[in-house]
């Protein structure tokens, strides 16, 4: 996977954990370089620990299923992509919670970051430098996310929908390529 390819993955992963930084800094009566730091470094954190996590659980058993590997990165890449367009395109309006506190800040940092999770089991099966990986991914998600507070309290949620619809659609694309590539059909 090239650094392009990584750089896209990473601000497709983090668009779950922009959409929620939004909700942040709507929720929030005053932002600060503060709150958009705490909001940034723990979805950063967990953008980057679960995928290091998913490839090591992935790696455990990559050779058993190294023949149809390209499938379940397709499959798994889709479903997540699939769940945030799913997300964005629901008329249900999320809960505001200005609670900047450990307990609320790790449940949505492990919430946002489950499809990381999964992309890592897929990392297990592609040419990938996880340490790259994950270090593109943390960066990226934890400045995506110290922007999204930022954001959400000056534009309020318009952008919310069209970040998850857009980073799904750039998951499910990439899984795409992947299957592709592997059965010979594009090659890049």
């Amino acid at each position: 996977m090239s650094i392009t390819e990584l750089i896209i993955l990473s601000v497709g992963l983090a668009m779950d954990a922009f959409a929620v930084s939004i909700c942040k800094g709507l929720a929030l009566k005053k932002v600060n370089l503060k709150s958009m730091l705490i909001v940034g470094v723990w979805f950063g954190a967990f953008q980057g620990l679960m995928p290091l996590a998913g490839y090591f659980l992935g790696s455990q058993f990559s050779r058993y299923i190294e023949k149809f590997d390209h499938w379940i990165a397709f499959v798994l890449l889709a479903l997540i992509g699939i769940g945030m367009i799913r997300e964005a395109l629901s008329k249900e309006p999320e809960k505001e919670d200005a609670s900047l506190g450990i307990k609320t800040m790790f449940l949505l940092a492990i919430a946002t970051s489950i499809d990381a999770l999964a992309t890592g089991v897929t990392f297990a099966f592609l040419n990938v430098n996880i340490w790259l990986a994950v270090s593109l991914i943390a960066a990226i998600t934890l400045v995506i996310s110290a922007a999204g507070v930022k954001i959400g309290s000056v534009f309020g949620s318009k952008y919310k929908a069209k970040a998850e619809f857009a980073g799904g659609t750039v998951l499910i694309l990439l899984g795409l390529k992947i299957l592709l590539e592997h059965l010979g059909i594009l090659n890049l």
